[in-house]
């Protein structure tokens, strides 16, 4: 199991002098969110009060279906680069890739400030960095749960603990010059077999503090009843084990180290062996194995390629690929590209972990190879073999009763769940709509001591897009003709013509990509020839050819006839070629 320790607060400073600011009734902290508003992931938050900012996390978003071809989404940081010199301190709440994996990409252009963090997800972030060798190298401060640390001359953060799908996960209580913030980052209540709350002291105690702004996360709030205890998804996954006599394959996200580390201790008890496939779910069970988070006896975790040593009843395969991922080690599995396991009759498939949505369809592709090639499948539908790191209305509610903030804002969440999420303030706390404000991503919320107002001035929050080694480079025209050839095609058209008499010196060759088989269309494509003949035909002899003219024309009359013939329209691409 994970094991956790308990410290004592602790007050530690970085070499600075605080003054004697005495807050007046004028004062404003402006809070922005500059992704993680408006969808899942891109999660990246800061307070500013006037030449000082701090930022909360800065992780990417995975790409979706109108975003073809990029491999994900990150922060738009392009107002904090503008004051990187105010930027204090980037505070990371927890080790998931949606809260930390655009560091490599923005540290340096927002004035590379020290990370406050565990240290687990120190690790963590210094794992990703390798990837990156001409990133500046990351400063570090490492907090623990109940410390607090002075960030600048006006703020300044007390870090609590939280329950999450990964272990040293943090909070934090932001003392502002108008009162205190707190954002417990991705959370949920940890309940007992029995269903009693556990670690309420920590909500109890912030009560207590006089809360300005409570931001809490939306991702559950539209799901009534409260968390499954990971006590029952223990005891389900143990069952399962305790009946399979073949192999036994859990595939997970492989930053669910908290589950993880509890299969790996029922595995022992069976006396079953280890396997691991997948880079990341290996790094990562070796990153908290040295940090002593995760307790493995000796011999019990084998390197994958003996498996085949082992008898299946004394297997235990751990991998990356529960949402169908093309590339992850399940998938590769099941599609006999795995040079050390198939997929084989009698095999245990446990997919300990939810759907995400958009994947649906991979995932129900996952299923059915499974299930073809003889393998005995569980997933969350079916029995509680997976709990939520993200509370539903019932978590939200209790920490809500002890929190009692003056402002509730919702974040973390497509609109209809942040909308949710303040509805339950309203209705639970009895708030009023002003004081529980829905912002987006980019709109800045100015809060004083007895207001919470949506400023007019917007920090730019449009996607920036990784795509390969470019950064920021793919823009909305490019994504539009991904977008235009993923559903119409496209059709290529090459003229080749004489460049003193304008005049056809071959027939015009046409290509069509994703639009219609030629061959089987080939009374279309003569028309289309035929069209293509005449348009150059009206330009008069003694005219000299212009190239970019004559593509402009191609484009327009041919993408209309196109149209007229298919009620499609492909993308045209023309190429004139003068001899």
């Amino acid at each position: 199991m994970i094991h956790k320790t308990i410290n004592k607060p602790v007050i530690r400073t970085r070499t600075m002098v605080r003054k004697n600011n005495i807050p007046k009734d004028n004062d404003v902290v402006r809070f922005c969110a500059l992704g993680g508003l408006e969808e899942i992931g891109r999660n990246m938050m800061f307070f500013e009060y006037g030449d000082e900012i701090v930022a909360i996390d800065a992780g990417l978003q995975f790409p979706e279906e109108t975003t073809p071809g990029i491999d994900f989404i990150i922060p738009n940081i392009s107002y904090l680069e503008a004051k990187k010199k105010n930027v204090r301190a980037l505070i990371v709440t927890h080790g998931h890739l949606d809260h930390i994996g655009a560091i490599p990409y923005i540290m340096e252009k927002i004035g590379n400030p020290p990370i406050y963090t565990t240290l687990l997800n120190k690790e963590m972030i210094k794992r990703r960095q390798e990837d990156f060798p001409n990133a500046p190298k990351l400063e570090f401060e490492i907090v623990k749960r109940g410390e607090t640390r002075q960030i600048s001359e006006n703020f300044k953060v007390e870090f609590f603990g939280t329950a999450h799908t990964i272990p040293d996960s943090i909070g934090v209580i932001l003392d502002t010059p108008v009162g205190k913030m707190v954002h417990p980052g991705d959370f949920r209540v940890d309940y007992d077999a029995e269903g009693n709350p556990q670690d309420m002291d920590v909500w109890e105690k912030i009560g207590k503090q006089k809360i300005h702004s409570f931001l809490l996360e939306s991702t559950g709030a539209d799901k009534e009843g409260r968390s499954l205890s990971e006590r029952i998804v223990e005891v389900e996954i143990e069952k399962i084990f305790k009946k399979s006599e073949g192999r036994i394959i859990v595939a997970t996200f492989s930053s669910l180290l908290e589950r993880l580390a509890e299969i790996i201790k029922i595995a022992e008890k069976y006396n079953r062996k280890i396997f691991i496939s997948g880079y990341s779910m290996k790094t990562n069970i070796q990153i908290v194995q040295n940090l002593g988070y995760m307790k493995i006896k000796e011999g019990t975790i084998i390197p994958l390629d003996e498996i085949n040593k082992y008898k299946d009843d004394r297997v235990v395969l751990l991998c990356t690929g529960a949402q169908g991922e093309a590339n992850a080690s399940l998938m590769r599995i099941i599609n006999g590209e795995h040079k050390q396991v198939q997929i084989k009759k009698g095999d245990t498939v446990i997919l300990s972990s939810s759907v995400v949505p958009g994947n649906e369809r991979s995932v129900q592709v996952l299923l059915d190879d499974i299930a073809r090639q003889g393998g005995i499948i569980y997933h969350s539908k079916m029995v509680d073999i997976h709990s939520s790191g993200h509370a539903p209305q019932e978590d939200l509610k209790i920490v809500m009763k002890m929190v009692k903030p003056k402002f509730y804002i919702p974040v973390h969440g497509y609109y209809f769940m942040r909308w949710r999420n303040a509805q339950l303030a309203q209705e639970f706390l009895k708030l009023k709509p002003e004081e529980t404000p829905i912002v987006d991503n980019g709109q800045i919320l100015e809060l004083s001591k007895n207001s919470a107002q949506i400023s007019e001035e917007m920090a730019p929050s449009y996607y920036v897009m990784v795509d390969g080694l470019g950064v920021g480079d793919v823009g909305e025209v490019v994504l539009r003709d991904r977008r235009a050839l993923s559903q119409e095609g496209m059709v290529v058209i090459i003229a080749t013509l004489d460049r003193h008499t304008g005049q056809f010196l071959k027939n015009p060759d046409i290509i069509s990509r994703g639009f219609i088989y030629l061959k089987e269309n080939k009374e279309l494509v003569e028309d289309l020839r035929k069209r293509i003949r005449n348009l150059i035909g009206r330009i008069p002899r003694h005219q000299q050819i212009d190239a970019d003219y004559i593509k402009t024309m191609m484009r327009d009359q041919i993408g209309q006839f196109l149209y007229m013939k298919t009620k499609r329209r492909p993308m045209i691409l023309p190429v004139v070629i003068e001899v």
